[in-house]
């Protein structure tokens, strides 16, 4: 199964994601399909961007969102419309 998830960078208690399509059985760093977006929970207000326009292609493939990146997509669509 395919997954969109937050892949951490960054260095201690400094922590960046990437927002990433990747294989479900995959380290929650390891290798990814395709970035679809950042979070950095360090920032102040929107602290994320994401690429709504390929969050739906994969999502019409297949792909399933964790709760944190469902939440986030959540909010972009609300911001879009």
């Amino acid at each position: 199964m395919v997954a969109i998830r937050l892949n951490r960078q960054g260095s201690k208690d400094r922590p960046y994601y990437k927002i990433v399509v990747v294989d479900s059985r995959a380290r929650r760093d390891g290798d990814f399909i395709e970035q679809v977006g950042t979070y950095n929970p360090m920032a102040e207000g929107e602290n994320y961007t994401l690429d709504l326009d390929k969050v739906e292609k994969w999502i019409a493939n297949g792909a399933q969102p964790s709760e944190t990146v469902a939440s986030m997509i959540k909010k972009a669509r609300a911001a879009k419309a």
